[in-house]
């Protein structure tokens, strides 16, 4: 029981770090038997991790098939919206509660980022990664939970803000403004950097989008 636990756990997991990073993107049409052929998982759990990826809304149909969810300009922006303020939150509760420990992790994953500037998908990733412990810096078990299910979806954007000229290093610039401010124990500072972020990274992927729509006229 416990292994068939854990495939059904597995299965979900591949498929969802398989959108996550690109693997599979919006418009993509996921089929069973491919997928249990590429993670060497049998179709059972492949089926379950398809239909809970469907409530979750990640995945929709398209006649029969199941294909990787997309986003439109409402969706984002309602998804922005609700992305900064809880991840403002996140960052004053940081301020109040994130050890020295965490404070300097955070501080060495700025620096260490900087050897990615020029990679859009490295950023991405190491991007994921330095918000994910501010949300663990805050020490809510349930601000993480609605945080990781708000990064879900943040999954179905076909590209990544960082991919912008000069984002990379501007985003660096404000994940050291937000580390500052966590540091000082100036959770208004704290949450308002966070909240600048955000936006700064809505406004680029929003210009990015603007450029794709206009060299397709």
């Amino acid at each position: 029981m416990t292994d068939l636990k854990a495939a059904h756990k597995d299965a979900y997991a591949l498929i969802l770090d398989a959108i996550d990073v690109g693997t599979y993107k919006p418009g993509d049409r996921l089929v069973e038997s491919e997928l249990a052929e590429r993670f060497g998982v049998s179709r059972t759990p492949i089926r379950e991790a398809l239909q809970r990826l469907e409530t979750q809304s990640l995945l929709v149909r398209d006649g029969r098939s199941l294909i990787v969810a997309s986003l439109d300009h409402n969706q984002l922006a309602e998804l922005y919206v609700v992305r900064g303020e809880l991840e403002g939150l996140a960052a004053r509760l940081a301020a109040r509660h994130a050890t020295d420990e965490e404070v300097r992790v955070l501080r060495a994953m700025v620096e260490e980022d900087h050897a990615l500037l020029g990679d859009p998908s490295g950023m991405s990733r190491a991007n994921r990664r330095f918000h994910k412990q501010v949300h663990l810096a805050s020490h809510n078990r349930y601000l993480v939970q609605q945080l990781d299910l708000v990064h879900r979806s943040m999954a179905l954007m076909a590209t990544t803000s960082l991919a912008a000229a000069g984002r990379g290093e501007r985003a660096l610039e404000e994940h050291a403004a937000i580390i500052d401010a966590i540091a000082a124990r100036d959770g208004d500072a704290a949450y308002e950097a966070l909240r600048a972020h955000i936006s700064a990274a809505f406004e680029a992927r929003l210009r990015l989008d603007a450029a794709r729509y206009g060299s397709d006229i």
